[in-house]
């Protein structure tokens, strides 16, 4: 598996030439003008959006992976069920085989497809929302649609979907990283960038997670979304609970105080992840990151329990989302400890809420 956010944070080897790098950056321009002239094609029409029967919140990133989508989605979904809307959650399903073109992961009663099938971030999704369907397919407008006639949606979250342009969207929501807002600045595959930065204009509102209470936002960015009149909100990534062991749940992040740890991921920005290791004041004695989404093995594990026995620490860690792909190594997974996160939007006049409430209601008419 290529470890593409190595290869995109290697400074020095971006200031280096080498063929490989050229090739990269020539096709990147190759993508740039395909992603363009899609684009065009769906702004003129000649590309068609299909309208479903009820309002569509889309969050997506122009960037690859790591801006809090997940969390957000989870976050956002709460807030809408506790408002009494009917949500349901459709995703495309990455990294999950998908077999069918609509596949239920969740009834909003049980959990019915496991991550290999469903993706980790939609299991992890299915599992963080109770009485919530959550629906993985290529095809949004399918999965769409069965929300709403298998389930009464009144409210689709769209997870990822920035890009698709299959479905239109009511309210986009876009994610920025308050650190990398713009990546290295280069369109894939020579850069994180999924869609150039003028594609923002699209966007309804924009989140800057990662951010400080008063994080300055990139100029590039600034310049389009005041032009624009893009409310910007922030966000930042919190600890939740610690699940220790299979067993208990500990909301306090003190439980890590002094404590040595080993930690592992596989996640797209596992620099967050050790943050908040940090921030709760543990003492890391191992932090081993594996590729986005990677698929453990036996081998892998067999690996990491030496490694962690070797280094005596008192707890072994690893996220909510990959305990996702742990699920069929449950004697593995009794002996960890799993962090779980969230995402805090900061207050701000008006606030999120308050402002996806008032969109909502200028759309359903109430």
């Amino acid at each position: 598996m290529i470890d593409w956010q190595r290869i995109w944070n290697d400074e020095d080897s971006i200031r280096r030439f080498s063929p490989t790098r050229a090739l990269l950056y020539l096709t990147s321009l190759l993508y740039r003008l395909i992603v363009d002239l899609r684009n065009r094609l769906y702004d003129r029409q000649i590309l068609k959006s299909v309208r479903l029967s009820c309002p569509v919140i889309s969050v997506g990133n122009i960037t690859v992976g790591g801006t809090g989508k997940t969390p957000c989605v989870i976050g956002l979904t709460q807030m809408l069920q506790q408002n009494g809307f009917r949500c349901a959650v459709i995703s495309r399903g990455y990294g999950g085989r998908n077999p069918q073109a609509v596949n239920i992961v969740s009834d909003g009663n049980s959990i019915l497809l496991g991550s290999e099938n469903a993706g980790d971030e939609p299991l992890l999704i299915a599992r963080s929302l109770p009485g919530i369907p959550v629906i993985t397919g290529a095809k949004r407008k399918f999965t769409g649609q069965t929300a709403i006639d298998r389930f009464g949606s009144n409210v689709l979250v769209c997870d990822d979907a920035f890009q698709h342009r299959q479905i239109i969207r009511d309210i986009d929501i876009v994610l920025l990283d308050a650190r990398k807002p713009l990546g290295n600045g280069h369109l894939l595959p020579r850069g994180e960038l999924r869609e150039p930065k003028g594609s923002l204009r699209r966007a309804d509102c924009v989140i800057l997670t990662r951010a400080e209470d008063r994080e300055t936002l990139h100029p590039d960015i600034a310049g389009i979304v005041n032009k624009a009149g893009i409310p910007v909100f922030r966000a930042a990534h919190q600890f939740k609970e610690l699940i220790v062991r299979g067993e208990n749940h500990v909301p306090d992040q003190n439980i890590l105080q002094g404590k040595k740890v080993c930690a592992f991921c596989g996640i797209a920005q596992p620099a967050s992840f050790k943050k908040l290791l940090i921030e709760a004041g543990s003492e890391i004695m191992s932090f081993i990151d594996f590729p986005d989404h990677y698929a453990y093995d036996e081998r892998d594990l067999e690996d990491l329990k030496k490694h962690f026995l070797k280094c005596k620490a008192d707890y072994w860690i690893t996220t909510e989302k990959d305990a996702m792909r742990l699920e069929a190594y449950p004697q593995f997974l009794k002996t960890l400890c799993i962090l779980r996160m969230e995402m805090e939007i900061k207050p701000s006049d008006p606030s999120f809420e308050s402002f996806i409430l008032k969109r909502l209601n200028d759309l359903t008419g109430q």
